[in-house]
């Protein structure tokens, strides 16, 4: 169940949703004269959420570049290289 609290909670009691929000890595969802007006959250929760994002953004560029007909590259083959690059031959 979502964290809703009015704006006056953040301004009165801002220790305590960062608290929360940094225990639980749950949002607190702020309101304003009743309705939704912002979201708070852990810098931690942020950051993975972004991360996400990026990672679906990548996942989302090469799966049309397969529709468009691109050819990947074999994984085994390319781990073997950045090995080879990391510790010398393999």
């Amino acid at each position: 169940m979502p964290n809703i609290r009015p704006i006056s909670d953040l301004r009165n009691n801002a220790n305590d949703i960062s608290e929360f929000c940094r225990i639980q890595r749950e949002p607190v969802f702020i309101t304003k004269n009743g309705v939704g007006d912002m979201v708070v959250m852990s810098v931690e929760v942020y950051e993975k959420q972004q991360s996400l994002l990026s990672l679906y953004a990548k996942l989302a560029e090469v799966e049309a570049e397969i529709a468009n007909g691109d050819e990947g590259k074999d994984f085994f083959e390319l781990a073997k290289k950045l090995r080879r690059n990391v510790h010398g031959k393999v």
